[in-house]
């Protein structure tokens, strides 16, 4: 079942999500206030979580073929952005502020333990240091189905908030980063996919109020400087999410083409958009255009860019692994 083609929300959602952390990342670099757009990573977050539930939930998939499915989505593309980003960065180092291009860092960041820095990883991907928490995720998912169907979400559950109450306990250090309570969010996007898988449904006006709701909250959470992350944008981000697939099922809603092509090719946009940038910025610089136009052209050329690598690496790669069956489009 193409979960993200036949629920166009959730495609829509990564496609939002996607573009908001890239605008984050521009705007960052300009000293311009868009803090909220970081809160693209926690929708998908809770995006992976509802994901990871429905595609297997009621199918005979085992751990194995759980982590290889993910493994074979996930590394080949982010191995190749890591390497070329690492090559860049050593050519032009300038372009990239504050980044350790040692080896043992590359080779951390290619097994998803990059160097630490203070209470935090720093891949040479600058973004990549959510694929650790995906990948710390899928293993937990991975072990779950080990277990019969009706148990598994009580071990998730429970699996999940255990990490998170360590997190206290535990010094800093790797274990305090994997157990930090934006995991959680993983959870909140199980609880929906199950409700969904059940065939929950809730009215249309109440779940467009959800995302009133959630909408609303992103706007004041600048408000909440120092408020977890996992309550600042991740309850923004499950409200959201949950009101529009339950808005979806009562409705539908149109196939928007370009957005629906930007939530296939969202991943890219995430994994590419740093080093995009920076070429963009190269470009930017060369032929003169004024500082106060920046940012705008930087936005839409990282993003152009990064639509070109879904194009032409990332499609390929999906098309080259899959031959037999198209691919589904979602992404964990």
């Amino acid at each position: 079942m193409k979960i993200s083609s036949d629920i166009k929300s959730i495609q829509y959602l990564r496609a939002i999500a996607a573009i908001s952390v890239l605008c984050f990342h521009v705007s960052d670099a300009y000293g311009l206030e868009f803090r909220v757009g970081a809160a693209g990573v926690d929708i998908f977050f809770v995006i992976s979580g509802f994901i990871m539930w429905v595609t297997t939930e009621g199918k005979p998939v085992g751990p194995q073929e759980f982590m290889v499915r993910r493994l074979f989505r996930i590394v080949p593309l982010y191995w190749i952005a890591t390497v070329a980003t690492f090559v860049m960065a050593v050519l032009k180092p300038q372009f990239f502020f504050n980044m350790d291009t040692t080896v043992g860092n590359l080779i951390g960041s290619l097994l998803f333990l990059p160097v630490m820095k203070g209470e935090a990883m720093h891949p040479i991907v600058e973004q990549g240091w959510t694929l650790s928490y995906e990948m710390f995720f899928y293993l937990i998912f991975s072990i779950s189905l080990l277990l019969p169907e009706f148990r598994r979400p009580w071990f998730l559950m429970a699996a999940l908030v255990t990490v998170v109450m360590a997190h206290y306990l535990l010094p800093l250090g790797y274990l305090s980063v994997f157990t930090e309570p934006v995991i959680l969010e993983f959870a909140a996007g199980i609880v929906i996919g199950r409700l969904w898988k059940q065939g929950f449904r809730l009215s249309f006006h109440a779940s467009i109020g959800l995302m009133v709701v959630g909408f609303v909250l992103l706007l004041a959470s600048d408000l909440m400087p120092h408020v977890d992350r996992a309550v600042r944008w991740g309850i923004p981000a499950v409200l959201l999410l949950s009101g529009a697939v339950f808005a979806e099922r009562e409705r539908g809603v149109p196939k928007l083409s370009f957005l629906h092509f930007l939530g296939d090719a969202s991943y890219s946009i995430y994994i590419w958009h740093v080093l995009t940038g920076v070429l963009v910025t190269a470009l930017l610089l060369r032929i003169g255009v004024r500082h106060a136009a920046q940012p705008v052209f930087l936005a839409l050329g990282s993003l152009a860019f990064a639509i070109v690598c879904y194009l032409f690496i990332e499609r390929p790669i999906l098309r080259k692994m899959r031959p037999s069956r198209p691919q589904p489009a979602y992404r964990g």
